[in-house]
């Protein structure tokens, strides 16, 4: 695997829009340590007057809004060469300032609660205020679970420990655990790695992709115990924050946050799990199409549509995704223009960089978006995936002020996943070899099994996870095993369940920031919604509009202006028809290949 220094500069990130250097950074983190210092003055003058409560506001926020500079930088540097003390160091310090900052401005919430609610109101009245009122509005819904000053500083000096379990699981798998080599379908040995395992357990050689899945897994299994501390730590910090707060549970208090109800949580799983016959079809269509005796859990992820050459250089996939995001207008073209041009995405697989991918969004800057290219159909997924991303922190960012700008967890997956499923119709409505049909609609299944199914399993076992520990069943790597192979089981009747599938939860990192997966899985159900709409009527003026909204709303009511509404499980059954409806058109269209 290539150093960091060894990869070309234009495929990686460009730091200096965010600062010149290193010094740079070093001497603008001196300068907001000194200012979080001054904010504690603030105290006790928010209810004096409109004037003073403007003041304050805005002089936390301007704090916050340099701060999240520096940690995205000294983050950002980390993430590309995990291994290297330098950018260990400045995570370090840019985590600890945060710290600092919180504990600085705890007093803010209980002191914003503890004004009258008739002298707020009347702080809130000038249209000068307007931008003042949904962030007020959101703080105060949550005065049943709100703390006096003192409690909420301790819960902030809490920050920086609570991290713990999910850096160490970070330091662990990308810089300290070794995966094996495997051979590849030549027989060469190589070196199996975060980055390329996708590319080995899709191989259409059964033996490739069992030997990458077995290695993976096996060596994950290896460090089960320290998996399940780790894990166990996360879900106690989770139920500790729920329980100091009032919660019913740790689900109750994630959703909380997004002003999201609980009935949605189970209205997913209850919907898919109404789906599981089609799953099981689903399944069944595969082994048929690989001609298996069997279908074992490493052969879900390789192409049902044999000898389909989709080699996709990075260049090409640049067009690609410019071609299948022209439903989105002129400005969105541009703007991916500039993200391809002015190197917000840093490319390919480095020693010490972090696996899979994401987009950070930095206001008054842009967004940076990782990935691990590797030139498969499924990379050029993940390019439309994450610039999806990066287009709804943009334009929310160059649309809203920064107390309005961030936009909720719950809508996060909405603007990538439309990408990806305008990019599907495009590759179906522009390709005419059946056999490249049959694979590009194999993948739109992969789509749904892979976001929908499978993140909801993930969802329900997290839900499950924490219940246990609620009920005081302590988190063992036993428990924690049983319960995802019983979840495997049903999720996937029909194949064959190996011993190392019980030990891929401690390969989702996602499971350190609780209750989030299941919004990928609404996500998508609301993208295919929109992005069917965009195709069949061309207009996109609602949902333009969503992806300027940031965070100024309520995350369903802004999915509403998207044409979507969640309060209803519709749009999750809407969705799981499709999948149903494709499932047949790949069976008949593979009957026609034959």
């Amino acid at each position: 695997m290539k150093a960091r220094n060894e990869i070309d500069p234009k495929y990686q990130w460009d730091f200096t829009p965010i600062y010149a250097d290193d010094a740079a950074w070093e001497a603008e983190w001196n300068a907001v340590a000194e200012a979080t210092k001054e904010l504690p003055k603030l105290e006790g003058t928010l209810g004096l007057s409109r004037e003073a409560f403007k003041h304050g506001i805005d002089t936390i926020q301007s704090v916050g809004e340099r701060l999240e500079r520096i940690y995205c930088y000294a983050n950002l540097h980390r993430t590309a060469d995990g291994g290297e003390p330098k950018h260990q160091e400045m995570d370090g310090k840019a985590m600890s300032l945060y710290v600092q900052f919180s504990m600085a401005v705890s007093f803010m919430e209980p002191e914003i609660l503890a004004i009258p609610e008739d002298r707020l109101a009347s702080f809130l009245e000038p249209e000068e205020m307007k931008t003042y009122r949904h962030f007020v509005e959101d703080i105060t819904r949550a005065r049943a679970h709100s703390l006096d000053k003192d409690r909420e500083r301790m819960l902030a000096q809490l920050g920086e420990v609570s991290q713990v379990p999910s850096d160490a699981y970070e330091m662990l798998t990308n810089v300290d655990m070794i995966l094996p080599k495997i051979q590849d379908a030549d027989g060469n040995e190589v070196q199996l790695s975060s980055g390329n395992f996708g590319v080995y357990r899709e191989s259409p050689v059964r033996a490739v992709r069992e030997a990458a899945f077995k290695a993976m897994f096996g060596t994950y299994g290896k460090f089960n115990n320290t998996f399940a501390a780790m894990y166990a730590g996360s879900v106690k910090m989770d139920q500790y924050y729920a329980d100091v707060r009032g919660y019913k549970s740790a689900c109750e208090a994630a959703l909380f946050g997004t002003n999201v109800p609980v009935s949605v949580y189970d209205s997913l799983i209850e919907a898919v799990h109404e789906s599981l016959p089609t799953m099981r079809a689903y399944l069944e269509l595969r082994k048929k199409a690989l001609g298996l005796e069997k279908l074992d859990m490493y052969d879900l992820y390789c192409p049902m549509v044999p000898d389909v050459d989709f080699k996709i250089p990075f260049e090409d996939s640049k067009a690609l995704v410019k071609a299948a995001t022209k439903p989105l207008g002129e400005e969105y073209q541009k703007l991916l223009d500039r993200a391809f041009a002015e190197r917000w995405m840093d490319v390919y697989e480095n020693k010490g960089k972090r696996s899979g991918a994401f987009s950070m969004g930095i206001f008054g800057v842009h967004p940076y978006v990782l990935l691990n290219y590797t030139d498969t159909l499924d990379d050029v997924f993940t390019v439309a995936h994450e610039l999806g991303h990066a287009m709804h922190s943009y334009k929310s960012d160059n649309t809203q002020d920064y107390l309005n700008h961030d936009y909720r967890i719950f809508v996060a997956e909405v603007a990538s996943t439309v990408n990806e499923v305008l990019l599907t119709k495009y590759l179906l409505a522009t390709e005419t070899d059946k056999a490249r049909r049959a694979y590009v609609l194999n993948h739109f299944l992969e789509g749904f099994r892979t976001t929908v199914f499978r993140q909801t399993l993930f969802a329900e076992f997290e839900r499950k996870a924490h219940e246990l520990y609620q009920s005081g069943t302590p988190l063992t790597a036993t428990a924690l095993n049983a319960l995802y192979k019983e979840l495997c089981e049903l999720y996937y009747a029909g194949a064959e369940v190996p011993e190392e599938v019980q030990y891929e939860w401690s390969y989702i990192p996602h499971f350190y920031t609780a209750f989030y997966v299941y919004q990928y899985a609404t996500g998508f159900s609301s993208a295919v919604s929109i992005a069917n709409h965009l195709v069949e009527t061309g207009d996109n003026e609602g949902y333009l509009k969503f992806l300027t909204l940031g965070g100024s709303d309520y995350a369903m009511n802004e999915l509403k202006v998207g044409g979507v509404d969640l309060s209803t499980p519709e749009p999750v059954r809407a969705a799981l028809k499709v999948f149903a409806d494709a499932v047949k058109e790949l069976d008949a269209l593979l009957d026609e290949l034959k």
